[in-house]
């Protein structure tokens, strides 16, 4: 029994999108910068309200500076998903920069102590689906460039 492979003539469209560096370095800076250089490198003080919002209930929702960092990591995580359609030749590099960061994630999660805190592991999580997601959406539609007969 052998198969054929079966390459299209024509080659698939590539979109020309600039490289990108991965966008969950930013709340990996941000966090950084803001621990040490105003919580003097206490994780606990990402619990510390910001200011609240009156609801309709009565009573007030406290936001967190932790709270903004995870809305602003989820943010960037959904246009990292977004980047990871792209099936442009830096594509790969891409995925490999974002393994990089959350390789940076882990190693500073496991070592560093002001690192040890919820907002920094949900962090970690997302910059780990990102990989996953990016990896797994390359592949997928990798799959679909070659077809089996």
């Amino acid at each position: 029994m052998t198969e054929t492979v079966v390459l299209p003539n024509h080659p698939l469209p590539r979109r020309n999108t600039p490289f990108i560096v991965p966008l969950l370095v930013v709340p990996f800076v941000l966090y950084n910068l803001v621990v040490f250089l105003f919580f003097g490198g206490n994780p606990i003080n990402w619990g510390a309200g910001l200011f609240s919002v009156p609801m309709p209930s009565g009573m007030p929702w406290a936001i967190t500076a932790g709270d903004l960092l995870l809305v602003l990591g989820i943010v960037m995580l959904f246009f990292e998903v977004l980047k990871s359609t792209n099936i442009a030749r830096n594509s790969i590099v891409e995925h490999m920069l974002s393994m990089v960061v959350f390789v940076a994630f882990l190693i500073e999660f496991l070592l560093v102590g002001a690192a040890s805190s919820s907002v920094f592991f949900l962090l970690m999580v997302m910059s780990l689906i990102d990989v996953v997601a990016g990896f797994t959406v390359s592949i997928t539609s990798a799959s679909r460039d070659v077809s089996m007969s």
